[in-house]
């Protein structure tokens, strides 16, 4: 009989990306964890959001899609939710799927990982403000995903910010 060990997944170099918003941490965190909210922001510029489904605990999905403006272009998502600690942090897997919630792959970059470990925190800066941070990691990836994910920095920077700009727009359109 053939003996074999569980593989443990691995985790790539990460990349973190902040924002402070002008907005209460409470606020921000409901804008990333309440479906109907995120679908106002999370997507980057030049895209809007549309929430599929939405099952917020341990274990849980969130099922999405990001559309382009022109309507050509539909990137399903999906964030599987590992990690829950009331308005501080949230620990996900968060990978491109097809409309049925199966993995896929970036719909423009094959190469992409096809799964990210993503680490987001909010922290409370006071007078209403509240920096988030979002950490993304390769889970599980080859060394040529990667390779192409270490090489593709400025652009993720690039997609947060424009998703930051989608969630302060959002956050101020949200408060009294």
């Amino acid at each position: 009989m053939k003996m074999t060990t569980a593989t443990q997944p691995t985790v790539g170099a990460s990349h973190t990306v902040s924002r402070v918003f002008d907005a209460p941490r409470e606020l921000v965190w409901k804008a990333n964890t309440e479906g109907e909210r995120m679908g106002q922001w999370l997507a980057p510029k030049g895209f809007t959001a549309l929430v599929k489904s939405m099952d917020f605990r341990i274990g849980g999905v969130y099922h999405y899609a990001q559309i382009s403006e022109d309507k050509s272009t539909y990137m399903w998502g999906k964030i599987t939710y590992k990690e829950i600690h009331p308005i501080e942090k949230l620990v996900f897997i968060q990978s491109f799927s097809d409309e049925n919630g199966g993995i896929g792959t970036h719909p423009m970059a094959p190469l992409w990982p096809k799964e990210m470990l993503s680490s987001n925190t909010f922290e409370d800066m006071g007078g209403n403000k509240t920096r988030m941070s979002v950490e993304w990691a390769p889970y599980n990836a080859s060394p040529e995903e990667q390779a192409f994910f270490d090489g593709a920095r400025d652009g993720i920077t690039g997609g947060w910010n424009g998703s930051f700009d989608h969630l302060a727009a959002y956050l101020k359109s949200a408060q009294p």
